[in-house]
């Protein structure tokens, strides 16, 4: 724990939405195994699995020091009542260990799906998350306060976002970005806001392998993520880059081959000014937890570099 009773992040932690696709047991063992490994913390996705205050609740209860943080929950998922309540459970429950990253993907009044799933229609991005943290703020506590509160980070990728992000919570999630983000992200939210960067990554020595892989990842988003490839078009990434994609895109989005190549790319994020890394890997069976690949991330990331400070607390 820091020194304000929050538990620390550390410089390097694990993404994954694998677990919606396993029992609870297995969904434990493994989150058990990714504690004593030294991964600092662990950061799902949520989608129509287990939902984030379930998944958050499972993951927990079955560590003891590690960091879970949902990267992020849907606001468009929960009313921000049923999200407040349930994020003073958590933080009282298992005291400094929980990190609620909040975000959405509506933009506009444009109607959108999820996987085929009709999602309300909300305003711009911004204001939207500026209302809904300002709407759980003002939710009533009729139960024990959570001590310390936990902390909040918002899903961000555009200068506006990211200034809410630093301005209102403790700092920002971003995802699908590259090294150079991250450095415009730093330079945004200035020097003390929270900045957690997701990397995905492919371990395969088959190097054409390693990079098919790497470009369907890149590939999906683009096609089924409007918002990341606006992102990457004000990276100057052009229509040369998304038709195929690039090369240069997939490289810079996914590091791809073996452990050196990741090692590089969480040091090149963490010189640009993030805190903290979570690691996706990608390419592996969807019906086997990649722990073969974690114990290998672990090994060669978490004795190598050293936790600092984390910043403070901002909501």
């Amino acid at each position: 724990m820091t020194r304000d009773g929050h538990g620390s992040p550390g410089r390097v932690g694990l993404w994954t939405a694998a677990f919606e696709g396993h029992p609870a047991g297995p969904v434990r063992e493994a989150a058990a195994e990714i504690e004593e490994l030294g991964y600092g913390a662990l950061w799902f996705g949520e989608a129509f699995g287990r939902d984030t205050v379930g998944q958050a609740w499972l993951l927990l209860s079955a560590t003891r020091r590690l960091v879970v943080a949902s990267g992020i929950a849907n606001i468009a998922f929960r009313d921000p009542v049923a999200m407040a309540t349930a994020t003073r459970t958590l933080g009282e429950a298992f005291p400094g260990r929980y990190v609620l990253g909040l975000g959405g993907h509506r933009v506009d009044d444009t109607p959108r799906t999820l996987d085929g799933y009709p999602l309300p229609a909300r305003a711009r991005a911004v204001a939207t998350l500026r209302g809904y943290l300002a709407s759980m703020d003002a939710v009533p506590a009729h139960g024990p306060a959570p001590d310390p509160a936990p902390r909040r980070v918002l899903a961000a990728l555009g200068p506006r976002m990211l200034r809410l992000a630093a301005e209102e919570t403790w700092g920002a999630h971003t995802y699908f970005v590259p090294v150079e983000h991250t450095a415009r992200a730093r330079e945004i939210m200035g020097p003390d806001a929270f900045l957690a960067v997701e990397q995905a990554v492919v371990l395969d020595d088959d190097r054409d392998r390693a990079y098919r892989t790497a470009e369907a990842h890149v590939t999906a988003y683009l096609r089924h993520a409007p918002h990341q490839e606006a992102n990457v078009r004000r990276l100057g990434f052009g229509d040369e880059d998304l038709r195929g994609p690039s090369r240069r895109l997939v490289d810079a989005i996914v590091a791809h081959g073996d452990l050196s190549a990741v090692e590089r790319r969480v040091r090149e994020h963490l010189d640009a000014g993030a805190d903290h890394v979570c690691l996706q890997v990608l390419g592996h069976d969807p019906a086997v937890l990649p722990r073969r690949e974690w114990r290998e991330l672990a090994a060669a990331l978490v004795p190598s570099l050293p936790s600092r400070g984390d910043r403070a607390p901002a909501g």
